[in-house]
């Protein structure tokens, strides 16, 4: 077996990516590994410029990837790692193991002639599709209502603004603009990015109300995370984790609270499909609603999240990550109708172009 490490800065030419967390970001700093079997290849992406999110450097990742490749028993066969992998990776970072996991997840797939959401346990015909929700980034009131007219335009209407950038008066403004230029035909949540302090999130949430948000997602920092239960007991909204859910002990948190609030699976920072699946299935057996969602990725990432919801059938997904990028390695994603679908080649239904990023090394057994 053959592994190749790329790199690449995706773009999108109209659209500003703009959240009270990450600040103003100018493009999508992804790594991909490409694994090469005989007559199959399986693709694995993650993004490395997200220390706004898990506190790491895009320099620490890579190092910390290219560590992990030269450990890895490339003579093995993909199905034997694949089995090993959480053990062999136990020490390596979260985005390491994503990348890790996702490429032998679409080999192994691929290899058996199946989509990576059949192969995780899915029983839907094909093709892998799911309705997702846009975000409405910070910007001008103008700038974000004429984004959410393309939005709906295409049949996205489930919207979700970020706040707590400006004041919550602001906040309400924009929401109040969304109301009277859409009524009902708009779902609209809000992802307030830990940036209330407890003391001003019950009454900003009383205040949001008349706005019949589907739920707010992470309305104070993690620091302030022991206030949730007291919180979503006073909250008129359904109130989302988001941050504040990384680590199995996240999880246990979130379930014995016993779905007052609910959860945010990305494989970025559950460290790949397989224990965002064993994730949502303990969600799903406890009755916890939950969301399948990403960073703002390019599409091989984005195709791995579609699978996992397609496999687990969450409450809400948000897959909107590869819309609107302009040079993409990455094919197969197709957004239309409110819905993001892979095609239905086998594994995650997508191409790697690799002369459209750059070789960063290769690993051969």
């Amino acid at each position: 077996m053959k592994a190749s490490l790329f790199r690449a800065d995706l773009r999108y030419p109209h659209l500003q990516l703009h959240t009270a967390s990450s600040g103003s970001i100018n493009g999508l700093d992804e790594l991909y590994l490409l694994l090469e079997d005989k007559n199959c290849v399986g693709i694995g992406e993650v993004r490395i410029n997200i220390a706004y999110l898990n506190g790491y450097s895009a320099k620490l990742v890579l190092g910390d990837v290219i560590h992990s490749l030269r450990q890895l028993d490339l003579q093995r066969s993909a199905s034997e790692i694949l089995l090993t992998l959480e053990t062999l990776l136990a020490d390596r970072l979260a985005p390491t193991r994503m990348l890790f996991d996702m490429a032998f997840h679409d080999l192994i797939a691929r290899q058996n002639g199946c989509s990576v959401a059949k192969l995780i346990g899915s029983d839907f015909p094909n093709p892998v599709c799911y309705a997702t929700n846009q975000t409405l980034f910070w910007s001008s009131q103008e700038q974000m209502l004429s984004q959410a007219t393309a939005y709906m335009e295409r049949g996205f209407n489930h919207l979700k603004l970020r706040i707590g950038i400006g004041s919550l008066e602001e906040d309400c403004d924009r929401m109040a603009a969304l109301r009277r230029r859409f009524g009902s035909e708009v779902h609209l949540s809000a992802d307030a990015n830990g940036q209330w302090h407890p003391e001003q999130a019950r009454s900003n949430l009383l205040a949001l109300q008349k706005f019949e948000l589907s739920y707010l997602e992470q309305p104070v920092a993690d620091t302030y995370a022991h206030y949730y239960p007291a919180l979503a007991d006073a909250s008129p909204i359904p109130l989302m984790l988001d941050e504040s859910m990384s680590t199995a002990a996240d999880l246990e948190r979130i379930l014995a609270m016993k779905g007052k609030v609910w959860a945010h699976l990305k494989l970025v920072k559950m460290g790949g499909i397989a224990p965002t699946v064993r994730a949502a299935r303990r969600l799903h057996a406890a009755g916890v609603p939950f969301m399948v969602g990403q960073m703002n990725e390019g599409a091989a990432a984005t195709a791995a999240a579609l699978h996992v919801a397609y496999a687990c059938q969450p409450a809400h997904a948000e897959l909107y990550g590869a819309d609107g990028l302009s040079n993409d390695p990455v094919s197969g994603l197709n957004y239309q109708q409110g819905l993001v679908s892979s095609s239905d080649i086998s594994g995650l239904g997508i191409e790697f172009d690799p002369d459209c990023a750059e070789l960063i090394q290769t690993f051969s057994s």
